[in-house]
């Protein structure tokens, strides 16, 4: 049975990716997911396991991502069992002192958690992708259908 400590806690490790990203410590990022996690970022490159994980976000963090920090919200967290949990949300990273709007924010997120052997809360899996405003547009413009329930 899940409660509110473990969404607790899952929102923790979500606040931890932030806090290490922003100190670009690959090391610290990498550590919030299991040793076999994947990882697929918005442009479609997979990563699998924790050291592929680290060593491209310490590159990442060294070139592409420099001086960057996460900007990002929780929209669902569900419960597939004690021990596992996927939560989807949106985000994006950024330079400056603020971050975006959320309404502003370029990607949406899905990780799977998963309560490890030692009690503490991990991504097994993350995915990225970027949205598409205008395509979306232009879908639910074209095909009302395509709108989700949640927009209706």
């Amino acid at each position: 049975m899940t409660t509110q400590d473990d969404k607790a806690a899952i929102i923790a490790v979500m606040a931890e990716m932030s806090s290490t990203w922003a100190r670009h410590d690959a090391d610290a990022y990498g550590a919030l997911f299991t040793q076999d996690a994947t990882y697929v970022t918005f442009v479609g490159t997979y990563y699998s396991g924790r050291a592929d994980i680290v060593e491209c976000h310490r590159a990442l963090f060294a070139k592409f991502l420099k001086n960057t920090e996460l900007a990002g919200e929780i929209t669902d967290i569900r419960f597939f069992g004690p021990d596992t949990a996927v939560v989807t949300g949106r985000g994006d990273t950024y330079k400056g002192a603020t971050a975006p709007r959320v309404s502003k924010l370029s990607k949406v997120q899905t990780c799977t958690f998963v309560r490890e052997a030692d009690g503490r809360w991990r991504v097994a899996a993350f995915h990225n992708t970027q949205r598409k405003p205008l395509m979306e547009a232009i879908s639910f413009k074209t095909a009302p259908g395509t709108i989700p329930a949640a927009q209706k």
